[in-house]
């Protein structure tokens, strides 16, 4: 999105605010885009909820309590953070995407009444994007707008900006990412990922059941750093029917040769494997705050677009993972439609589409 907005305002200056924690992360990301482009950090807070505990429950956890009290000092401060910072630069246009850290940036530029655009990933609209949408100019999301209790008249349905590499492999492109990662050409390859931080439940089924799906298919396990070395200790050496890694640097390829993917709900996951039209099998954590991937699921499930897993059922009985794998599989003609219908919820021009709608609310 930030190339789209470069296209269309090549004069724009841009400046990334986040916390300090994801610093620099984003600081590398950002600079293969522009090595000049500013990264400023703000103090923020969360609430702590979790969906899989009830309202009571959660009050009885003490650090729980603390932690929550504690961060609402934080945001007012990142409040005043943000407010001192946007006197300084003075923005003509302040865009958030969902995130804690957005709360106090938000909030500043509703009191400092700069236009605020907000973008909603999930089909769930977190605690921050439902404040905020109040005093937003204008409001994106990224599945259809039935899904969100937002003003529709100021409310666009533009999808999830996504790298314009995620796209569909033809047979040849398939065949060619499988060499380049070393895997059987000949058999199916399911690729599973938890995610940036891998997904322990997920990463100890697969080891559970590792046998049976190696007889289905190659399996490329992206287990997450935290848990690689244990996993490693126990799991066969990477070979042409099985891999593990902690994180993988070019998922487009790896994903682009998979013929099925095993995946959490995340909002921008769902949208690249939409992109891909891939067969695809999700295991929503639902635990997270508000279950917003469970939410996420059920938009795709219901246009039977994915099959969805239960996490708790599937760790008391593996097979269930290994079933749907193996059904995946044995059913071409039924997994080729459900992955055509997965790629309808990609719209390849949500970076534009975003960009235009940012640029407008400055006008």
């Amino acid at each position: 999105m930030l190339r789209e907005l470069r296209l269309k305002e090549p004069t724009a200056e841009l400046r990334f605010w986040c916390d300090k924690s994801f610093a620099s992360q984003a600081k590398a990301t950002l600079a293969s885009f522009d090595a000049t482009l500013r990264t400023d950090t703000i103090v923020s807070g969360k609430l702590r909820r979790y969906n899989h505990l009830s309202f009571f429950q959660q009050l009885t956890v003490p650090s729980l309590v603390v932690h929550n009290v504690r961060d609402l000092f934080f945001v007012g401060f990142g409040v005043l953070q943000s407010i001192v910072k946007m006197v300084t630069w003075r923005p003509d246009v302040v865009f958030t995407k969902g995130g804690y850290v957005c709360l106090p940036v938000g909030i500043a530029a509703r009191i400092l009444r700069i236009p605020l655009v907000i973008h909603d990933s999930d089909a769930h609209p977190g605690l921050t994007n439902r404040i905020l949408s109040r005093w937003a100019k204008t409001i994106a999301t990224g599945a259809p707008l039935k899904y969100y209790p937002y003003d529709h008249a100021k409310s666009h349905y533009v999808g999830i900006p996504i790298n314009t590499s995620f796209r569909p492999f033809n047979d040849d492109e398939k065949k060619a990412a499988k060499k380049k990662w070393g895997l059987d050409m000949s058999k199916p390859l399911v690729v599973i990922t938890g995610g940036g931080l891998g997904a322990t439940r997920i990463n100890n089924v697969v080891v559970q059941s590792l046998e049976a799906l190696r007889q289905l298919a190659s399996v490329v396990l992206v287990s997450g750093a935290a848990q690689y070395d244990e996993l490693r200790a126990i799991v066969p050496s990477d070979g042409a029917d099985f891999q593990l890694h902690p994180y993988v640097t070019d998922m487009v390829t790896l994903l682009g040769a998979a013929d099925v993917v095993v995946a959490r709900a995340g909002a921008t996951t769902l949208l690249e494997l939409a992109a891909l039209k891939k067969p695809t099998i999700l295991i929503p954590n639902a635990r997270l705050t508000g279950g917003h991937q469970l939410k996420n699921a059920a938009v795709y499930e219901s246009a039977k677009a994915v099959v969805v897993v239960d996490e708790d059922r599937m760790e008391h009985d593996p097979n269930i993972l290994v079933r749907a794998i193996s059904e995946i599989i044995a059913d071409q003609a039924t997994s080729t439609a459900m992955a055509q219908r997965f790629g309808e919820f990609s719209l390849p021009n949500a970076a534009s589409d975003m960009a235009r709608l940012i640029l407008k609310a400055i006008r």
